[in-house]
């Protein structure tokens, strides 16, 4: 074997990480696919990651069209041009996939060399992946990161229209494409046993989750930002904690925290946090607590001035504080991966408390980022955490349940310590997880899966009359 490509068409990456976790196509999935792409270039093997070239003033990182990680020299970035020059949210992309995967096709025939095998990540990576293996008879893994019809069912059952979601989010388009990526790669990576035997379960999906084809392979984590190691940065960021602190105060100023760094989105939820801890008297007695933003200095100013979910979520916290703001819940701006680390760190000291409160959360990596940098974690109990967790099921959640909330994060801050939470980022690495894909792969390359072209070609036809 020696090349692999990687197809991510939407987000997109750079030396640089711009963007990486400010905005819904730039989360967890592109840190999963940038960090196993790196780990399995590091074998020795020739790795593309393929996205979309933008050319647009408000995101001038990605107008060139190759790019490159400099500590990983058999790793590129491939910014295949389609869909116009502008930044398109992935909702937007579908109709264009048939020009990304012909752009794919074209680089590597003036090349000379095509990939051995794909890797195919989120609905839109999974059908390009089956439109390029019609024209090229190359195999496929598919990834699906999160899945459409749970994402349908549950905004369903908020009371959203059939037909709102359909025009805002292409579900029918998105289930289709995950449909036929199933039905056309050559095996299907789920992070947990829950999202194999649960998740694609769901009545909108042919699958079989009991055959061989699904494999189980948690991601991982850079252990060589997220650990106990002090850093340089570990200062810096304590001296800004500090300063922040400082309007609080000072038997507050000492106190243990709970942090909350995912994306500001409502699937998120960190508002049952803020409700939870603003509710329960002998937590607030305890603890501060820390929400993390992202390029935001002044909270409150960008609130008044924009308009969009992040600010919507934010003002929603601010209200709900009220005069909590500065007292016992602060904002940080932490906007790197490195500088998230060193909070870890510095907060680790105070025997603080990382929580994830998502309604639902397909794996959850930040848990064990957290717990490698010395965090006690306390998490939802829908998805992914419930496995990680599995040694410390006290400390998961309902995230509907502010009550429970609550409690669970006051058992997390007066029973545990962090010695109990060092040792699950040991189970999880990212060559852990590059030697399980490349198994699997050398498998596939062995004994290619019979395809049967006539079906392929009708099933694709019924994805190009969706989209185009």
């Amino acid at each position: 074997m020696k090349k692999i490509a990687f197809f991510n068409p939407q987000g997109n990456f750079d030396k640089n990480d711009s963007h990486l976790t400010e905005h819904p196509d730039f989360g967890g999935q592109l840190v999963y696919v940038k960090e196993l792409a790196k780990a399995i270039a590091s074998k020795g093997i020739q790795v593309d990651i393929i996205t979309r070239q933008i050319i647009d003033e408000s995101w001038p990182e990605f107008s060139e069209p190759f790019d490159y990680y400099p500590d990983s020299p058999n790793l590129r970035i491939v910014r295949i041009p389609f869909g116009g020059k502008k930044f398109l949210n992935k909702e937007k992309l579908w109709k264009y996939l048939p020009e990304y995967v012909e752009g794919i096709y074209s680089l590597y025939k003036k090349e000379g060399s095509f990939p051995d095998f794909v890797t195919t990540h989120y609905g839109d990576g999974g059908i390009s992946g089956v439109l390029f293996l019609e024209k090229t008879d190359i195999p496929f893994s598919f990834t699906g990161h999160s899945l459409g019809a749970w994402k349908l069912e549950k905004m369903l059952n908020e009371g959203f229209s059939q037909e709102e979601l359909e025009r805002k989010f292409k579900f029918s388009v998105r289930i289709l494409a995950e449909n036929l990526a199933i039905k056309y790669s050559s095996f299907v990576v789920c992070s947990t046993s829950h999202e194999r035997y649960v998740q694609y379960s769901h009545k909108l999906y042919n699958a079989d989750p009991n055959s061989d084809k699904f494999k189980v392979i948690p991601p991982g984590i850079n252990s060589k930002i997220f650990n106990l190691k002090p850093h340089k940065e570990d200062e810096i960021i304590e001296n800004y904690l500090n300063n922040v602190l400082s309007s609080a105060p000072k038997e507050r100023q000492k106190l243990p925290f709970i942090i909350l760094s995912s994306r500001i989105d409502r699937k998120k939820n960190h508002i049952a946090v803020v409700r939870a801890f603003l509710k329960n008297k002998d937590l607030k007695e305890i603890a501060n607590l820390i929400i993390v933003v992202r390029a935001i200095d002044d909270v409150i100013k960008f609130v008044n001035e924009k308009d969009s979910e992040e600010s919507e979520i934010l003002r929603e916290i601010i209200n709900e504080g009220k005069k909590e703001i500065g007292n016992s819940i602060f904002f940080l701006n932490i906007s790197d991966q490195k500088s998230l680390a060193s909070l870890y760190r510095v907060a680790a000291k105070r025997n603080s408390v990382f929580t994830l409160p998502s309604h639902y959360e397909p794996f959850g990596l930040a848990i064990i980022e957290a717990a490698a940098c010395g965090l006690v974690v306390s998490a939802t109990k829908y998805g992914g955490p419930i496995e990680i967790l599995s040694d410390n099921k006290e400390l998961l959640f309902d995230p509907e349940n502010v009550d429970d909330i609550a409690n669970k994060l006051y058992i997390a801050l007066t029973k545990y310590n962090n010695s109990q939470f060092i040792e699950l980022s040991r189970k999880y690495t990212w060559e852990s997880t590059a030697n399980k894909y490349l198994e699997n792969i050398d498998k596939v390359l062995k004994n290619k899966l019979e395809i049967n072209k006539m079906q392929l070609q009708d099933d694709i036809k019924k994805f190009l009359s969706k989209i185009l």
